[in-house]
């Protein structure tokens, strides 16, 4: 039954993409595409011939025939995008479904209103309970709760939000499942994250990517060159006195124009954006996909792109002369208020060493972590501190307390690091106490990643806030290029810079409020969509399954993306070479009987030859249909052997596959004659 619906589905969206490329042979909307607007133009004055002929009584088969050819040529070419462009209103369908009917319960001198969503403005404060769908964008400011995401990411897992975190962002349109919370709307009316979605995947404000542009004036100026050079011949052969055919000549125009990558260059630059949201990444414009694909430097973070980002407490190593029991009662009371996994890893661990350490503190106030202390703790009311943190920020600490530095320290934090684990120092007001071993696991697969990756050219760069030793470990492990340790938020803000200095391209990812100026720099910025507002604002592609190793797959998107409209490009231009022999001897052959040498072919007739040159190139864009779509393989080799490769498949098959093909055509084509 599953497949019946299937097949029905995909038969109404062929009959629609087919009803659409008749409703783009508008002259205007032909404009758009030069090339197939010259072919559509011929069309109509190959009509225009063949009622005149029909009115004058002449014979017509031929020139029908021709105008038949070209109509189904410029039909091919709508198809081909009107085919590409079915897949993104199936999915703009799908998220207008999301933006249901909604009411808001708005917040205003204290007192809650209800509106309709469409009247709330940014900075509004709004109010959702549990089972209400969230009205609109905005950042949670008060409570925690999960949220339903399945209308947008199209995964039915819950997902946790909170207040004061980086996973403080919702989107309008999914469903409150527990929890009361409070949040700040942070779009206006019309520029909501599915809006925006919505546009995108309709194509409403698809703008042709600066490759995409180059290429379209490059074939723009083939085009005028060969129409300059039709244009000319009449006259040349009338001082010659001979004469020419305009149907033939309108025929050698097509043929000599490289129709073939005009017909299917939109159907590509719309894949890329439907294959960007298969992965499911929204990316806010075309470029930022093409541009994925010359990346030249990836920037990672280590937790959750690297590693699974859920590093747990498995020991705890005090220093000589230090009580096992001490260390353990400081790393609880450090941790009590710490809302982080790793915070709460750490009570499991105490709890599971039978050490008596009390997790109740009146009075006491909580020194939270920051990127720029690097270190976090527990003030209790009589002065009495307990800290957790990085050995170089604790022994910083340390020194400004005048809190001696054990002699045994930098080795158990070297012990712990060697192994690939995070070492955090415990230590109070008056002594270092010791070390809380916290392990990470890499990612299966991440290897293997990286080193396609670098098949490809690109440079991996790993970023986190550990030793260099751990993060050395790491990066070994994970088999990265490069990497930073010890880094700070606006280090990577400097990298990227520093890179993109030296004329390379750098993308990078990241989901907190002080990742967004390093996201808005960056070439590729991926912002993840359990992230905050100022992150996703920044970035110019939304991860909406939030996983960073996702920056891997939109690369090879965007990879795939330019080797396709490369490869279809060769193709295009090489088969052209075949369509001259066949073309050319048949159009000159009244005028200059010595052109005939050229048909090493042996066509039948110069009709024949016309005809079939013109099928060939009717026929090869929807074959060709499937390949943009889908897009060309992306091997792990390098770029030189990718480019022979093309070469000798697309460039050599290109030119002697018409060749076989118009002989083929013209051989079925002389026997019904």
């Amino acid at each position: 039954m599953k497949s019946k619906n299937t097949q029905a589905m995909a038969m109404a969206d062929i009959q629609q993409a087919s009803l659409n490329a008749l409703k783009k042979l508008s002259l205007s909307a032909m404009a758009a595409n030069p090339v197939m607007f010259i072919v559509w133009i011929g069309t109509l004055l190959s009509a225009l011939i063949t009622v005149q002929r029909i009115v004058t009584s002449h014979s017509f088969g031929t020139e029908l025939t021709v105008t038949l050819i070209l109509f189904f040529t410029v039909w091919f070419a709508n198809f081909a995008e009107s085919v590409a462009e079915a897949k993104s209103r199936g999915q703009a369908a799908s998220l207008r479904s999301a933006k249901k009917s909604l009411r808001a319960c708005r917040i205003r001198d204290n007192q809650e209103e209800w509106v309709d969503a469409s009247a709330l403005g940014k900075g509004d404060t709004v109010c959702v309970r549990e089972g209400e769908y969230i009205p609109a964008d905005g950042d949670i400011i008060q409570g925690v709760a999960t949220v339903n995401e399945s209308a947008v990411t199209g995964e039915s897992a819950a997902v946790l939000r909170e207040a004061g975190t980086d996973h403080s962002s919702v989107i309008g349109g999914t469903k409150l499942l527990t929890g009361n919370i409070i949040l700040k709307v942070a779009n206006d009316p019309g520029n909501s994250f599915l809006d925006r979605m919505i546009g995108l995947v309709e194509g409403a404000k698809r703008q042709k990517t600066p490759n995409e542009l180059a290429l379209t004036v490059l074939l723009s100026a083939l085009t005028a060159v060969f129409l300059l050079i039709v244009v000319t011949l009449p006259p040349m052969a009338i001082f010659v006195g001979g004469q020419l055919d305009y149907t033939m000549l309108i025929a050698l125009l097509v043929c000599l124009i490289p129709t073939t990558i005009g017909g299917l260059l939109p159907a590509i630059g719309i894949a890329g954006m439907n294959r960007a949201l298969s992965a499911n990444v929204v990316a806010k414009s075309g470029k930022a996909v093409e541009v994925a694909g010359d990346i030249d430097t990836l920037l990672l973070d280590k937790t959750g792109t690297i590693t699974f980002g859920d590093r747990q407490a498995t020991a705890f190593l005090p220093v000589q002369d230090v009580e096992y029991s001490a260390l353990v009662a400081a790393a609880v009371h450090a941790s009590i208020e710490d809302p982080t996994p790793e915070g709460k890893s750490v009570l499991l661990l105490a709890e599971s060493t039978n050490v008596a350490a009390e997790q109740t503190i009146k009075d006491a106030e909580f020194l939270p972590f920051s990127p720029k202390t690097r270190v976090s703790g527990l003030q209790l009311a009589n002065g009495g501190l307990r800290m957790k943190g990085a050995s170089d920020a604790m022994k910083k600490w340390a020194i400004e307390l005048g809190v001696r530095w054990p002699d045994d320290i930098d080795h158990l934090v070297m012990s712990v690091a060697q192994k690939g684990g995070t070492p955090l120092v415990v230590a109070t007001e008056r002594q270092v106490l010791g070390v809380i071993a916290l392990t990470d696991v890499i990612k299966p697969g991440v290897a293997e990643r990286f080193a396609r990756l670098r098949s490809l050219g690109v440079r991996t760069v790993m970023v986190t806030g550990d030793n260099p030793i751990t993060a050395g470990v790491i990066a070994a492990e994970a088999g990265v290029d490069d990497f930073i340790a010890e880094a700070k938020p606006e280090d990577k803000l400097e990298l990227i810079r520093a890179e993109q200095a030296k004329g390379r391209l750098v993308a990078m990812v990241g989901d907190g409020t002080n990742d967004a100026p390093a996201l808005a720099q960056a070439d590729i910025g991926l912002a993840m969509n359990s992230g905050t507002q100022a992150a996703k604002e920044a970035g110019n592609m939304v991860d909406l399954d939030s996983d960073p190793a996702k920056l891997l797959a939109v690369v090879e998107v965007g990879k795939q993306l330019l080797i396709t409209r490369g490869a279809l490009t060769t193709f295009s231009l090489a088969n052209d070479v075949a369509k001259y022999f066949a073309i050319l001897p048949a159009v000159f052959v009244g005028t200059i009987p010595a052109m005939a040498a050229l048909d090493f072919m042996h066509l039948n007739s110069p009709a024949t030859a016309v005809i079939s040159a013109l099928i060939f190139n009717a026929v090869i864009i929807p074959i060709l249909i499937p390949l943009a779509l889908k897009g060309v393989k992306v091997k792990s080799i390098s770029p030189e052997k990718l480019l022979r490769n093309n070469m000798l498949v697309y460039g050599l098959g290109g030119v002697l596959l018409p060749f076989a093909v118009i002989k083929l055509f013209d051989v079925m084509i002389g026997s019904l004659v």
